[in-house]
């Protein structure tokens, strides 16, 4: 047990260290960016929501096509791939990082890994229910799919979008402040509550 814990701690250091070399040319972009979206400024949310809508606004007045909306997007990914490591150093200056940059620069890939491997599992398990349980899978699979649809036809696809991007973005703000935790904690005590009056009535 303990060795296999050693090998996957030993595997997810190597992982990390290959994601920090490979986006090193990015790091003082993503450093400016986790600022952002953990909120160290009070008006980081509102000019992030301000962003979002800015740039939902322009897609709904333009109204482009899927073509041109994807070739755009990706054409917008390799300037972007192709300008950022020319103009950050001028911008943020060329100046070394002090250890606190660099440790949470580390942090930063250490939770992309994590990340990447959550969703890695999440599939392996799905495909290993879909063997062992094939019909548990089809409901699942099904009734979820029935149920984004309905949501999509009820919903505008653009604002329907909106929302989960905004969403997204505003995560991690929402964990480092302890809001998604505070009302998450008020939901359960409600819930608590309501369960206790049910055993009550019932005694």
């Amino acid at each position: 047990m303990a060795e296999g814990d050693n090998r996957s701690a030993n595997l997810l250091a190597q992982e990390t260290a290959q994601l920090e070399e490979h986006l090193q040319s990015w790091g003082e972009v993503i450093l400016a960016g986790d600022q952002v979206l953990r909120w160290v400024k009070p008006w980081f949310p509102a000019a992030l929501m301000g962003a979002i809508s800015v740039i939902f606004l322009m897609i709904y007045c333009l109204d482009p096509s899927v073509l041109t909306g994807v070739s755009c997007a990706v054409m917008f990914l390799c300037l972007a791939d192709y300008l950022v490591p020319i103009l950050a150093p001028r911008i943020f200056g060329s100046n070394k990082w002090t250890t606190e940059q660099q440790q949470r620069f580390h942090e930063i890939c250490g939770n992309l890994v994590k990340t990447q491997r959550r969703v890695v599992g999440w599939s392996r398990r799905l495909f290993t229910l879909k063997e062992e349980k094939p019909k548990v899978y089809f409901m699942t699979v099904i009734s979820s799919l029935s149920a984004m649809a309905w949501i999509g036809q009820q919903v505008h696809n653009l604002f329907l979008m909106y929302l989960i991007v905004s969403f997204l973005l505003l995560l991690p703000g929402l964990n480092q402040h302890g809001i998604i935790s505070k009302y998450t904690g008020m939901a359960k005590r409600e819930i608590n509550k309501l369960l206790k009056q049910k055993e009550k009535k019932n005694e």
